[in-house]
């Protein structure tokens, strides 16, 4: 088959698109004939290498993607050929005391496919029955591979790890971002006023489209004194921060007493300077979430497909220009979720 793959950590240039192994499904896996993948910024992170991640070279990035089930395992019973699905990237033991407490995105074991183990962007992929999901049909196969990691990430973070409810103000930075449009659907639809951070008025218009409120142009004015000016100086309850370290300091000083901080990610890097002082005297509160629960991929992947939140793709292209996919998420070129076809199904 052919497939997208790397033999060393890098640029760009180490993206090759070629002949690869037919994969082999063990017996509770699932042989998916993929009919599209899509990209997300732990793409760009995986192919750099990531600190204690040792990698089984060549590796085959991807943790979204979508397709037809064209064989299983002999002992998986959910699923048959011919079945439409979708990738849920989490990895989980099933045995630890978090995935027995119900919550294995908790798992001391966690993983995530893709980037501890062989992804999906190939023309057919092995993947554990555990992590497919049901695609109705009448769903797209573009949608059906933009939507599961961005938006149970940005669902776990928002209802469950911040629990947002309705009337509360909430600011998403990156909002042009998988996540960080997903966070505005998911926060609009919560019954919060929105606020969002972009680079361009195309960004910003394109977050008022998802359900902001309010935009900013981080780039032409300062975020936290905006949103202070905006809400009367008191703040918001609820920042979601996936940027990191160039963010932190302003997402700290957006807040309301009592706020909360949320992050799943920091693309500009893990170790900013924080504000202890303003911590501790405004009570706020820092919480982390990753991925999410099966449970909690069903419930929004149910209001994807029902069409209430939509995966909104920048572009589509073939396997082939993956390395130019991964440039335009380096580079924050537009908005949304880059989709990758294999060359085959074009």
């Amino acid at each position: 088959m052919q497939a997208v793959k790397f033999t060393d950590h890098g640029d760009t240039d180490v993206i090759e698109y070629g002949e690869f192994p037919d994969p082999d499904p063990a017996a509770d896996e699932v042989l998916v004939d993929v009919k599209a993948g899509a990209l997300n910024h732990l793409d760009v992170w995986t192919r750099r290498g990531l600190p204690h991640i040792d990698l089984e070279m060549p590796h085959v990035p991807g943790s979204d993607g979508a397709g037809v089930v064209e064989a299983v395992g002999d002992r998986v019973s959910r699923f048959e050929p011919g079945d439409r699905v979708a990738l849920a990237a989490g990895s989980y033991c099933g045995e630890c005391e978090y995935c027995r407490d119900g919550d294995p995105s908790m798992c001391v074991r966690f993983g995530v496919i893709g980037e501890h183990t062989r992804g999906v962007h190939s023309e057919y992929a092995a993947v554990p029955a555990k992590n497919l999901v049901p695609v109705p049909e009448g769903v797209d196969w573009e949608t059906a591979a933009a939507a599961p990691l961005v938006f149970q990430t940005a669902w776990r973070m928002l209802m469950d790890r911040g629990d947002v409810t309705a009337g509360e103000d909430v600011l998403v930075l990156g909002a042009s971002g998988g996540v960080g449009h997903a966070a505005v659907q998911i926060a609009d639809h919560a019954g919060a006023t929105v606020y969002a951070t972009g680079s361009s008025d195309e960004k910003l218009e394109h977050a008022r489209d998802c359900g902001a409120d309010h935009v900013i142009d981080y780039e032409a004015e300062n975020f936290a004194e905006r949103v202070r000016e905006l809400t009367g100086k008191r703040g918001v309850d609820v920042v979601v921060d996936h940027v990191g370290a160039a963010t932190w300091t302003d997402s700290l000083a957006s807040l309301a007493k009592g706020g909360r901080l949320l992050t799943c990610g920091a693309t500009t890097g893990p170790s900013p300077e924080t504000d202890i002082n303003r911590i501790f005297w405004n009570q706020l509160q820092v919480i982390g979430s990753t991925m999410a629960t099966p449970g909690q991929v069903d419930d929004v992947l149910e209001l994807v497909w029902d069409g209430t939140f939509e995966p909104r793709t920048r572009a589509v292209l073939p396997m082939s220009e993956t390395a130019r996919a991964h440039e335009m998420l380096e580079n924050r070129e537009g908005f949304g979720k880059v989709v990758v076809i294999p060359d085959s199904e074009l």
